[in-house]
């Protein structure tokens, strides 16, 4: 059995290459329509709560974080998550999306949103978005809209329009 030397670490302007191709090889040439790709490209990710796995020197996983505003809420956009192949089924998607949620909790973050599956994030403490609250720059399923509530009251205002914001 292969023994992994993994390693994660914060991301850093020497991984983008790596990442690109990771989310290249992840989602394919579609990436780019979705609606959270939308919010990513309206300005950068957080490179502080963003992190990378490593495997022996060679980057293999990472997990970005966007500054958002979604309704009156200030919280982050978690994703792109993906994980090379090779090293799929062995906890370092889980591991980076925790660490990534504790990294925006001890930030100040009031939550944490992403489009994904339920059944994957529910257990990592994730819990579905009122159906249809949040408007994204693009067509999103509204059953995939999951956050995880930092502050209080979160759900109430997760209402309205998902947009980059500015990092304070």
């Amino acid at each position: 059995m292969y023994k992994h030397d993994l390693v994660y670490l914060t991301e850093d302007a020497s991984h983008d290459a790596a990442i690109e191709h990771i989310n290249e090889e992840a989602f394919g040439p579609g990436r780019f329509t979705r609606a959270a790709a939308r919010i990513r490209e309206q300005g950068p990710h957080d490179l502080s709560l963003s992190f990378i796995c490593a495997d022996d020197g060679e980057t293999i996983a990472s997990v970005r974080m966007t500054p958002v505003m979604a309704g009156t809420v200030k919280g982050h956009l978690l994703g792109p998550l993906a994980v090379r192949p090779s090293h799929k089924n062995i906890g370092i998607g889980r591991e980076l999306v925790r660490i990534a949620v504790e990294a925006a909790r001890r930030k100040g973050s009031e939550a944490v949103i992403l489009v994904g599956d339920p059944p994957y994030y529910g257990p990592l403490g994730f819990e579905k978005v009122t159906y249809n609250a949040l408007t994204f720059p693009g067509p999103v399923d509204p059953g995939r809209v999951l956050v995880v509530p930092i502050a209080e009251n979160v759900h109430e205002r997760l209402k309205g329009t998902i947009a980059w914001r500015a990092c304070s």
